[in-house]
């Protein structure tokens, strides 16, 4: 290839980056005219709704158009689209909260790279379609004069739990929405099984988290934690020696029926009756119709040690708020969660499952395609009809959590 002819690429490259904005005249910090304008043009409207505590820097951007500031407001703007704009001394300790990291050196590198701002801030932008849909409705709120004050706080707080989120959500996950009592399985951005649900007490929430679903168990033990132990079961078995027999539990060195037997009678109960701490020895509810945990219980190893699980107390299903556990998750239709995964996401066909699950003996299916269970907290959800629902704030998130501004 001769000079001319490479000369003639070159020229030929360059030009077209200008015409795409990628190449132009760079100040010190590295903007170009066309990235300001772009980046005014998004705070204008507030686009994602991540100025925030950013207002302030806002105004003197608007007025100085100074680079260094704006290069400021843009890692503040990316960083509260990435983390929210909750304080987060007042999530809560229940409330897992999946940071992300946004520096100032990066943005700075993509920005003397010639990215669109949109470019810079699409990593950060929740994948999760509730985000955009509620963003709309947010904004259409805004313009609505008869609009009240708690709707447009419910979808807000909303948007910024979005936020939170675990980052690559994606289109296929189980998502259990707290105040709603509803879980749904989302394939493709689209409901495929939605059920009500039973979730914690306001003294026992459900936590927010996210965690990959696992195995399922069919006929499951219930193993009673310390807490319920020491507080409940070891305070009614001092009242009445019949109360194990009565409520299908023994008790075991460890939480593994094939353990040794132990005899109540063998123990110190009154030294375990309330307060905290592990207890020495373990309660176990065997399988059975009427176990605490139903028929079946789906896996997603978490530190809360929540799951998702049948439920004997079929007649709270009748009333609208459910909040009655210790945390986990109540299915209103168990089996046709059952049914449903089983077919799409382990190696069994719904038959085999069944005559595992009408032996009554434990046995457990894997789970063998990715997918990922989110329990959230969001009193504003867009149905898919485009209408928007608002739910009780069952456990006071919308006060508690204050934003940043």
């Amino acid at each position: 290839m001769n000079i001319g002819m490479k000369t003639r690429i070159v020229l030929a490259v360059l030009f077209a980056a200008i015409l795409s904005g990628c190449v132009g005249p760079r100040d010190a910090e590295g903007w170009s005219s066309s990235q300001k304008r772009e980046f005014m043009k998004i705070l204008s409207s507030d686009k994602y709704v991540s100025l925030c505590n950013q207002k302030p820097l806002y105004d003197k951007v608007r007025q100085s158009q100074n680079s260094r500031l704006m290069t400021k407001l843009l890692v503040g703007y990316t960083d509260n689209l990435a983390n929210s704009c909750i304080d987060s001394s007042t999530l809560g300790k229940e409330y897992d909260a999946y940071w992300q990291k946004v520096g100032t050196s990066d943005i700075q590198m993509k920005l003397r790279a010639g990215q669109s701002i949109e470019t810079i801030l699409k990593p950060y932008i929740p994948e999760y379609k509730q985000f955009g849909l509620l963003l709309a409705k947010y904004k259409a709120l805004q313009r609505t004069p008869e609009t009240s004050a708690e709707a447009l706080h419910k979808v807000r707080m909303s948007l910024e739990r979005i936020k939170l989120m675990r980052p690559g959500l994606g289109k296929t996950y189980v998502l259990v929405n707290i105040p709603e009592f509803k879980v749904r399985v989302i394939e493709n951005d689209r409901t495929s099984v939605s059920m009500g649900v039973i979730t914690g007490k306001k003294k026992h929430p459900t936590p927010v988290f996210s965690e990959r679903l696992q195995y399922i168990v069919l006929n499951p033990t219930w193993n009673v934690p310390d807490s319920i132990a020491r507080n409940e079961v070891i305070p009614k078995l001092l009242r009445d020696p019949a109360y194990l027999k009565k409520h299908r539990l023994v008790m075991r060195k460890d939480y593994n029926l094939d353990s040794s037997a132990l005899n109540q009678d063998s123990v110190n109960l009154a030294a375990y009756k309330g307060g905290k701490g592990d207890v020495p020895f373990k309660f176990i509810e065997v399988p059975s119709n009427r176990n605490a945990l139903g028929r079946v219980k789906f896996i997603f190893p978490n530190h809360h040690s929540v799951y998702m699980h049948d439920t004997p107390t079929k007649y709270l299903f009748k009333r609208k708020v459910r909040a009655y556990s210790h945390g986990c998750v109540r299915l209103q239709d168990p089996k046709r969660m059952l049914q449903y995964l089983t077919e799409h996401y382990t190696d069994y066909s719904f038959e085999e499952a069944m005559k595992k699950y009408d032996s009554l003996k434990t046995a457990y299916m894997k789970i063998v395609k990715p997918l990922w269970v989110h329990t959230a907290y969001l009193t504003a959800y867009v149905e898919e009809d485009g209408t928007l629902r608002l739910f009780p704030d069952i456990y006071g998130l919308d006060r508690k959590q204050k934003l940043n501004f």
